[in-house]
């Protein structure tokens, strides 16, 4: 080769170079990294579109257990629902058989649209008539939830076991209509 065709090709292959080294740093990583980002988006966009198409089609069923939650909570006056709760404790105790021997109730404020009523309970009886208490309590008519359960016994056959148990009830505040 002669020497100004060198000079002429080395000039060529470092413009080829410089301009690789553009297009690769300055165009493709930043367009693939573009790239990547939309398709990371675009992924949760379908997520949430198919979140959405869900709701959509489940508005019904969710509108009615909306509505089923709302006409079986407590109301909204604190001394009622307390008396309901209470009444109805006694009503499961007196049919399983179980003596309640302590009823903490204490009411919550955790939002501006409902109240929570927690009640401490300690009862004591055998294993069958506490378990019958629990199932009640839990699938009884009221609002209630169990959040916490310790039984303990107290001789070493297990016939006689007390119950500690915190229940939780629900009562929605009222809506005012603007």
């Amino acid at each position: 080769m002669k020497v100004e065709n060198r000079q002429q090709f080395l000039i060529y292959l470092t413009l080829a170079a410089a301009g690789l080294y553009v297009g690769v740093n300055f165009i493709l990583t930043p367009l693939g990294d573009w790239w990547s980002a939309r398709s990371k988006q675009i992924t949760v966009l379908k997520a949430q579109v198919k979140d959405g198409n869900f709701t959509i089609n489940h508005e019904t069923n969710t509108r009615n257990q909306w509505a089923d939650m709302c006409s079986n909570s407590l109301p909204s006056d604190t001394s009622l629902a307390e008396q309901q709760v209470l009444r109805s404790i006694d009503s499961w105790s007196s049919s399983t058989g179980v003596s309640v021997t302590s009823i903490m109730p204490q009411w919550k404020a955790d939002s501006t649209n409902y109240l929570t009523l927690t009640c401490h309970l300690e009862t004591s009886g055998d294993l069958a008539s506490l378990s019958r208490f629990i199932y009640d309590v839990e699938q009884g008519p009221m609002p209630l939830r169990l959040d916490s359960v310790e039984l303990a016994a107290h001789d070493t056959a297990g016939q006689q076991m007390t119950l500690s148990m915190d229940v939780n009830g629900l009562a929605l505040k009222p809506t005012q209509s603007k």
